[in-house]
């Protein structure tokens, strides 16, 4: 099914807060055990070219289970799907209540490359070969398989349970991805924040978040990017100093750097630990920068444990596995796939106007060789569909600025639904994560947003089609095998 053009409009605009996660790269710290679920590691061997004929070869990747909710034999599978990102186990976040609700197990594989799944010893670029969202989708379809055959050889039964998977932002993609592509190994998909659409340039981006700061810290992000500019011609040393951010030799990364630290706080559900300091530093007449940098050092950097290097394109080059190679290996999927390239408009932009497609395509070219041609977004939503994708039964979800509504008409179960959530302290994935978001807050409590209601209303809405999905799966077998 296709969204209607005014549906879409409001559906992308909406997620466009989702794709700033996908290029940041966080040491996530762990509040205590109760933030997961399960942390015990499980492995499978894994093919390395699903599309080869002749090449077999495979490699370990990591996965997790969690079946204290499994009401056994015949509960429901949730799998929750791994980003681009390492992935420490099972959060214990909304899928946990939906776990215990549904009698379900919970299953998550961690995405190939990241983390301990990775095929090669290195992350040389020629390595990076099998690193894609089509080969991550097919290695989700053979755990699906593997998990299943396994469990019924566990508890000496022939029938498959029902399976639904889960995902926020790049994983959310990939959830719709799956549903669209693997209909038969599904009963439905939840696409939290799933950024389904590949983007060349994402000006669309810089604009949203702008909106979303608000009028009055939106023009003080702005004259920090201005006043940051002359700084750089005039003294940048002491400039990149005052930031923690000396190693950031090139201005375009540490432009880069300066943009993601203000959109964090924005689309993980802490605006006011943005704005309320500049909007107070801006009334008492301080030096601007000083007090981004502040906020910059102590949120960002320990609160959030940004890794700065992450930025540092000399770092980016480096082939060597280490706990910051994430960020090479989603850059290699941006720069080969997706793109997402997040420049300045051409008017009333927050980031600065270096921050270009040309900065994007040289990082690109720097760190992976002339060999790279850049993302092909026209082959990527060809092949997936787009904003036009067709797949049925499909949640689309996202905790953003705009009016929480139903963006679609819907005649039948079979229609793809999405939901838009007003929630002005969310960002996305509030209803899978509750509010903030750069909490691991169990169970995805929603009563710290601004709009609880509208993401309790969103999860009910999840809960209805959840079971009506999965009743008609049992029903007809599509999808239980």
């Amino acid at each position: 099914m296709r969204f209607p053009a005014a549906a879409i409009s409001l559906w992308i605009s909406a997620l466009i807060l989702a794709v700033a996660s996908a290029q940041r790269h966080f040491r996530v710290r762990e509040t205590s055990s109760s933030s997961y679920l399960t942390k015990e590691e499980h492995w499978m061997n894994q093919t390395i070219d699903h599309f080869s004929p002749y090449d077999r070869s495979q490699f370990s990747q990591r996965y997790y289970e969690y079946l204290d909710e499994f009401r056994s034999p015949d509960g429901p599978i949730f799998l929750k799907i791994c980003g681009e990102s390492v992935c420490n186990g099972i959060s214990n976040d909304y899928l946990g209540v939906l776990a215990k609700k549904f009698g379900a197990a919970v299953v998550s594989l961690e995405h190939r490359y990241y983390g301990k799944s990775y095929p090669f010893g290195s992350f040389s670029t020629d390595n990076l070969r099998y690193l894609s969202s089509k080969q991550a989708l097919f290695d989700l379809a053979v755990f699906r398989q593997y998990y299943q055959e396994s469990l019924n050889a566990k508890l000496n039964k022939s029938t498959d349970n029902p399976w639904f998977v889960f995902g926020i932002s790049y994983a959310g993609a990939l959830s719709a991805w799956f549903r669209l592509k693997f209909p038969h190994l599904t009963c439905g998909s939840l696409a939290s924040s799933g950024v389904v659409l590949a983007v060349y340039n994402f000006t669309k981006f810089d604009e949203q978040v702008g909106e979303s700061a608000g009028p009055e810290c939106k023009a003080i992000l702005q004259e920090i990017t201005s006043l940051v500019e002359q700084r750089l011609e005039s003294n940048q040393k002491e400039l990149k100093k005052l930031f923690n951010a000396s190693k950031l030799s090139k201005d375009g990364d540490f432009l880069y750097f300066l943009a993601d630290a203000a959109v964090t706080a924005i689309q993980y559900g802490d605006p006011d630990e943005l704005c309320n300091p500049l909007t107070e530093a801006k009334k008492a007449g301080e030096d601007l920068v000083e007090a981004y940098a502040k906020y910059v050092k102590e949120y960002y950097i320990d609160y959030i444990g940004v890794d700065v290097e992450t930025y540092d394109q000399q770092q980016l080059k480096k082939n060597k596995i280490s706990d910051s190679s994430s960020a090479r290996l989603w850059w290699f999927q941006v720069c080969t796939e997706v793109a997402y390239f997040q420049v300045a408009p051409a008017n009333d932009s927050i980031r600065s106007s270096k921050v270009d497609t040309r900065y994007h395509l040289d990082l690109c070219e720097k760190v992976f060789g002339d060999d790279i041609p850049g993302p092909d977004v026209n082959a990527t939503n060809l092949y997936y569909g787009g904003k036009d994708i067709a797949g049925s039964k499909i949640i689309f979800t996202n905790g953003s600025q705009d009016p929480w509504r139903h963006a679609s008409k819907q005649t039948s179960s079979r229609d793809l639904p999405a939901y838009i959530i007003k929630c002005h302290n969310c960002g996305h994935g509030s209803d899978m994560r509750g509010c903030p978001q750069s909490r691991l807050v169990p169970k995805g409590d929603a009563k710290n947003c601004s709009s609880p209601d509208a993401v309790n209303k969103v999860r009910q809405n999840i809960i209805t089609y959840i079971d009506q999905w999965l009743s008609e799966c049992q029903s007809s077998g599509v999808g239980a095998m």
